[in-house]
């Protein structure tokens, strides 16, 4: 039986790092989502406050399995 997998896009933040915010989309998402397979980067910003930079924002498509009956 072939496979289906669904594919999402999510944001995760982090005070100290891009690889930290998508790392918290990931483990956040896996809370409620299951089988998760890829995630894939789509674009990273920064949240600047006064010439200084207060938080990172990543991106990323996030694939799971989608459970077949």
């Amino acid at each position: 039986m072939a496979s289906v997998y669904k594919i999402i896009e999510l944001v995760g933040t982090s005070k100290k790092s891009w690889e930290q915010a998508a790392a918290n989309a990931v483990e956040t998402s896996g809370k409620t989502l299951k089988d998760l397979r890829i995630a894939e980067v789509t674009k990273m910003d920064m949240q600047i406050e006064k010439g200084k930079v207060k938080g990172f924002r990543t991106r990323i498509s996030v694939s799971f399995k989608v459970k077949q009956m």
